[in-house]
């Protein structure tokens, strides 16, 4: 089975180090499975800017986030606000427990993981986030 990754990252190589995934600057797609991955596109936070002045779990950052989001199965980041309780319901998170992370290696670390995000997946609305570290 094959997904498709947001990476949130601020400078297209590395994952966000610091702050919420949906105040990343921009997200790195992904198609991954278990044969192999390929890099999609960069999308661009156009409304980073403006949500962070909103309070940490504001529904309608989690719509905005969503809504660049579209088509994207899973989350992967360092660190998720509040609004994961929402996001949980229609994408898998995931999270990356590595002080400075290249995206690179965070893809290689997923695609060996990948019976666990079928799994996750598969859950539907009560899915919990995952834990990654090499």
């Amino acid at each position: 089975m094959e997904f498709i990754f947001a990476f949130a990252t601020d400078d297209g190589k590395t994952l966000r180090g610091e702050g919420h995934f949906g105040n990343a600057s921009s997200y790195s797609i992904y198609k991954i499975s278990s044969d192999g991955y390929e890099f999609i596109e960069k999308r661009d936070n156009f409304e980073v800017e403006e949500d962070e002045d909103d309070k940490h779990g504001d529904p309608n950052k989690a719509k905005a986030v969503s809504s660049l989001l579209k088509g994207v199965d899973v989350f992967v980041g360092k660190r998720f606000g509040p609004n994961i309780k929402r996001m949980i319901k229609k994408f898998v998170c995931i999270v990356i427990r590595e002080k400075s992370v290249r995206i690179e290696e965070a893809v290689k670390l997923i695609k060996d993981n990948m019976d666990r995000v079928e799994e996750e997946y598969k859950k539907g609305e009560v899915r919990k986030p995952l834990v990654f570290s090499s």
